[in-house]
């Protein structure tokens, strides 16, 4: 087949391909021209998922009769100063979106520039340009799109339905208004109701109101503030606290120099600065804006521009590691405080008899005997009921002798006063051999000893690890513990990273290991459950998983099993010294398996439960 060169009208259809993906495509690089026009409100209106119509109304600079001939030329752009490629400040600098959606579609223009005495509108339909032509516009620029993808029909049948297109929609513009806080941006459309975010203050608590406003109060409540800054690279916004969580890592938002990205490097840098923090199945909920000259990133890499790539990668996910681990290290005791309202909502009673009716039915009756109500308990023994019928026949102080408490309940004597100033209070009962109770000046803190023990734990193998290596004690007599050969061969496999920790093992003949010594601040352990759980730990990891996250899996592991157990009984002396341990200890407010450690419940939200407030 001879060479031939391919009409123009068939060019621009397939270099529209590159830039019209789907109807989020088009509004994504619409509204990233309004941004660059400078405008400080921005509509946007879908039909039929964006198919139909969409359209884009702004306020900004506008645009000249000349310039809105060039516009809709291929290659035309007002978004570089001169030809330098690595000196990119616009979202919008290729030249390409206008020409590539007239291409596929019917677009309408109409814009006025301050310097015109009206505006003026020019449309494209299948790549054919009519004349430009005055119209009535006050300000700014408005870009009408009428059936996408009518000049390729091929394409329709590719798109989904017009509910998950205006989803898409809907995210493109919820990651631009993320990065534009000051802007205001309304968004409507045959399958939504009107949503509107209004301009905020610049600055942080512009930037997070905007994000509550999206991402949902939960955020904005438990929004940490991080900020790094070192070789001219900024890194800075909110984190969640780790009791926010999500099933996947949707809930992560990540910004380049004002522009919204999806960047591998930055997403493994937030999932290794939660490592300690989170189960392996929950992600934490973000959003980080990286800010940088613009010749140290290359926002070229990708035809949509959602992807960049930095010139010093490392430096960037070092300031990102270090800024995320930084607050949550500030503010590690929020993730109880946080617990508590949840834990108020659990306690709060579903329905609050009114005290005029206390002991009669809802219909007032005079003569109700509450051994009738479906609440008395028909099925208890004659012992039990005849210990109610004398409370109700003779109301004093014997119908509260409810006998010995069912439940394994130690009291401790009044503390000392200094205790109750303390964060974590003064250690007052322990319950079911699993919960400390501690009362401080303003409430009350329930205190998982397992977890909170496991935190100390881990924090230890981590610091002595960092300073001198842990201390091992030997075994007199080796411990062999018997495996599959093939969970053998795994631990054999990382034995110098397990040696790292004073866990030194060899191989024991076939199916077999031996366990030599382990480290001094277990104590002692059950060496196979140990084995065995770091075994199935090592067989997620990938290769390419830095030693560093490999060595703190096998700390977390080896906390765990060398924690103080649930359903063990401690003295009052022991549960205060947790309680101080904890508050020495960083990152405290949640176990490295992401559970939180303690739920703080404040006095006055208790006096509420029982309508004392």
């Amino acid at each position: 087949m001879p060479v031939r060169q391919l009409p123009e009208q068939i060019v621009n259809r397939i270099a529209a391909g590159e830039v019209v993906e789907r109807p989020a495509s088009v509004a994504k690089e619409l509204v990233e021209n309004a941004i660059d026009a400078g405008a400080s409100r921005i509509e946007i209106f879908t039909d039929g998922g964006g198919r139909r119509k969409i359209a884009i109304t702004d306020d900004g600079g506008g645009m000249t009769r000349a310039d809105l001939a060039l516009a809709v030329e291929r290659h035309a752009t007002s978004k570089l100063d001169d030809e330098d490629l690595l000196r990119i400040r616009t979202l919008g600098f290729r030249g390409e979106a206008l020409p590539s959606i007239g291409a596929v579609a019917k677009l309408n223009i109409a814009t006025r520039h301050a310097g015109e005495p009206h505006a003026w509108t020019l449309s494209v339909e299948g790549g054919a340009k009519s004349e430009i032509a005055p119209a009535a516009l006050s300000q700014g620029t408005r870009v009408e799109v009428s059936d996408l993808f009518y000049a390729t029909p091929a394409r329709l049948k590719f798109l989904k339905t017009d509910r998950t297109e205006a989803e898409a929609i809907r995210e493109v513009v919820r990651r631009l208004a993320m990065a534009r806080p000051d802007i205001a941006f309304t968004l409507a459309g045959e399958e939504r109701s009107p949503v509107t975010w209004a301009a905020a203050l610049p600055g942080p608590p512009g930037q997070l109101t905007r994000l509550g406003d999206i991402l949902g109060a939960d955020f904005r409540i438990s929004a940490i503030d991080v900020r790094a800054e070192r070789e001219g690279v900024t890194v800075e916004g909110f984190a969640a606290s780790p009791s926010l969580t999500r099933a996947n890592a949707l809930g992560q938002y990540l910004f380049v120099n004002g522009r919204p990205v999806r960047d591998k490097l930055i997403l493994g840098a937030v999932r290794a600065a939660y490592a300690d923090y989170l189960p392996r199945d929950r992600h934490p909920v973000v959003a980080l804006f990286v800010t940088l000259d613009a010749r140290e990133v290359d926002a070229n890499v990708h035809p949509a521009k959602i992807e960049v790539r930095f010139r010093n990668a490392g430096l960037v996910r070092a300031l990102i590691v270090h800024a995320l681990k930084e607050g949550l290290a500030r503010e590690g005791r929020r993730t109880a405080a946080n617990s508590g309202s949840a834990a108020i909502d659990v306690l709060r009673p579903a329905f609050a008899p009114g005290r005029a009716n206390w002991g009669q039915p809802s219909g007032g009756q005079a003569n109700w005997d509450s051994r009738r109500s479906p609440a008395f308990p028909v099925g208890s023994s004659p012992a039990f009921q005849a210990a109610a019928a004398m409370a109700l026949a003779e109301p004093g102080q014997a119908a509260f002798d409810v006998g010995t408490p069912t439940a394994d309940v130690r009291f401790e004597a009044q503390p000392p006063a200094d205790l109750l100033d303390r964060p974590l209070g003064a250690a007052r009962t322990q319950i079911h051999e699993t919960y400390i109770v501690s009362q401080t000046r303003e409430g009350l803190i329930v205190v998982d000893q397992h977890a909170a023990h496991e935190r100390i734990v881990y924090e230890r193998l981590k610091a002595s690890l960092a300073k001198n290596g842990v201390q091992r004690q030997i075994l007199l007599i080796p411990e062999i513990v018997e495996l599959d050969e093939a969970t053998v061969e795994q631990l054999l496999a990382r034995a110098e990273e397990l040696a790292s920790f004073g866990l030194a093992i060899e191989s024991f003949g076939p199916g077999a290991v031996a366990v030599r010594e382990t480290p001094s601040l277990l104590g002692k352990t059950n060496a196979g459950g140990l084995l065995r759980d770091l075994a199935e730990h090592m067989a997620e990891w990938d290769e390419a998983l830095p030693l560093e996250r490999r060595l703190m899996h096998v700390a977390a592991t080896m906390a765990c099993h060398g924690s103080v157990r649930a359903g063990r009984r401690l003295k009052p002396e022991e549960m205060n010294a947790l309680l101080r341990e904890m508050e020495d200890t960083p990152n405290s407010g949640q176990c490295n398996h992401g559970r939180p450690t303690y739920v703080e419940l404040k006095l006055a939200d208790i006096e509420k439960l029982f309508g004392r407030r």
